[in-house]
Parts: C-alpha cells; sequence; structure tokens
C-alpha cells in the first residue's frame, strides 16, 4: 500500500470518533473560521474536551489553524487572539480495492476542453440536471438537493452560497470547463424543480467555496417576457461567465 493511501485511511479512521465527526462536519459546514467555545457549544462539550478533539483533527489534516482576535481591535490590551479552526486545504479518499477514477475524469476533461466541446458538456450537464429535478420521487426543496450533493449550503443574506465544491480537483484543473459544467448542471436542476422556476443561479465564486451562488427571484420576476429576455442572453453569456472564472480562485475540499 503506498504511503499516501496509509496517510488517507489514518486520516479518514480518525473520524471514525463520533464526536469528532460531528466537530469536523461543524467546522466544516460553517463558512470561515470556527473557534473553540463555538465548537464546544455547538458539539454539546466541554471546551477543553473540544480542544482536544480538534487539534487530533489538526494533526490528521482534517483541519487547519489560523488566529485571529474576536474583538476586531489590535494594539495593547486588545487580548490575546484566539485559534480558530477550518477546514484543510488536501483531500483524503480511499478506495478499496484502489480505483483511478480521478486519472480517468481528468484525462476525458482534457480532451473535452482541447476539443472545445464545452457548450456539448454544458448541455449535458443541464439535461442531466432538468432529469434530476424532475424525478418523482426526488426531492424538492433546492437547498436539500444541493446539501446532499455535497456543496454544503449556506444564506448570505439574499443569495445561497455555496461553501464546498464537489469538483474540487478537477475545476482547479479545468476551471472554466468545470465550473461551466457546474452552473449549466445547477440550473437544470432548478429547471426541473416544480418550484425551480422560483430560482436562479449565477457564476459567483466563493474564494474558499463554489463558482455558482444562487437567489430566490422575486414576484413577478420569472414572467413570461423576462424569461423570453433572458434565453435569448443565456446562450450568448454562459461562455463569457465561465471565462471569469479562472486558477487563481481556491476552493474549499
Amino acid at each position: 500500500m503506498s504511503s499516501s493511501e496509509d496517510s488517507a485511511i489514518e486520516a479518514l479512521v480518525v473520524l471514525g470518533d463520533p464526536v469528532r465527526r460531528g466537530l469536523y462536519r461543524h467546522v466544516t459546514g460553517t463558512p470561515g473560521e470556527v473557534g473553540r467555545d463555538a465548537a464546544a457549544q455547538a458539539a454539546g462539550i466541554s471546551r477543553s474536551l473540544a480542544a482536544f478533539h480538534l487539534d487530533k483533527l489538526v494533526e490528521a489534516g482534517l483541519l487547519e489553524v489560523c488566529f485571529r482576535r474576536l474583538s476586531g481591535r489590535s494594539g495593547p490590551g486588545a487580548g490575546r487572539p484566539s485559534k480558530m479552526y477550518r477546514r484543510a486545504e488536501g483531500e483524503h479518499a480511499v478506495s478499496v480495492p484502489p480505483r483511478s477514477y480521478d486519472a480517468v475524469s481528468r484525462l476525458l476533461a482534457e480532451v473535452v476542453e482541447r476539443a472545445g466541446l464545452d457548450g456539448d458538456l454544458q448541455a449535458a450537464a443541464r439535461a442531466a440536471g432538468e432529469s434530476e429535478g424532475g424525478a418523482p420521487d426526488g426531492e424538492a426543496d433546492p437547498v436539500e438537493i444541493l446539501r446532499a450533493r455535497g456543496y454544503e449550503p449556506f444564506w448570505d443574506g439574499d443569495r445561497l452560497r455555496l461553501n464546498n465544491c464537489p469538483f474540487h480537483a478537477l475545476a482547479d484543473q479545468f476551471p472554466a470547463l468545470v465550473c461551466g459544467m457546474n452552473l449549466a448542471g445547477i440550473e437544470g436542476l432548478l429547471a426541473g424543480l416544480p418550484d425551480g422556476q422560483d430560482w436562479s443561479a449565477a457564476m459567483d465564486p466563493l474564494p474558499r467555496g463554489c463558482c455558482v451562488s444562487l437567489a430566490v427571484a422575486e414576484d413577478g420576476e420569472n414572467g413570461e417576457d423576462a424569461e423570453d429576455a433572458e434565453d435569448a442572453e443565456d446562450a450568448e453569456d454562459a461562455e463569457d461567465a465561465t471565462k471569469g472564472v479562472t486558477r487563481g480562485v481556491t476552493r474549499g475540499v
């Protein structure tokens, strides 16, 4: 077994403890950083116990640490910076027996990008999303669907942002291709849902999250005239929107 597989298994074994698993989910599901007090309160345990388990998650490479003064003040009398936790950048995946789906996906993405088949990929993603949204036994709430897909949605004012990119590795290497596919798939999903027309999706990258955000349309915004105008603009704007996503955008794991 390779050392990378050993490391991945050891990291995931740490999550076998239910308290650590709960703390990990709380930290990674919270935008920004989480302090020990907030983590302890969320898990219903003491601060010292939360600190112990959080540091074990850091040792395993699942979380990383930064320091910040929670008061927002600086200089003498501002107090010591607090130890904060957030999702680590690395990924940990184990397949038994070993599989190399990531290698195949990178190869396929490279072929699609070189052949200039971005439009075909987006059309396929949109159709797949619409089919899933229209499934008779499927979930009808876009927020819960996206949560089940691993996007980790959260409300930021009137926009629904996605704290995690499920396609992180590919999106980092082929940003325009994969982010365009992602947007098209979400748009298709919304189109297939019974109440999906009440929502809109747009390219709106987070520094450590997904490239797409969603919003609930205001009353009357989805009238027939507006739909006709938007449909005419969609094809023209799709390529420009995806070009705005660059390799410089860092995504959370």
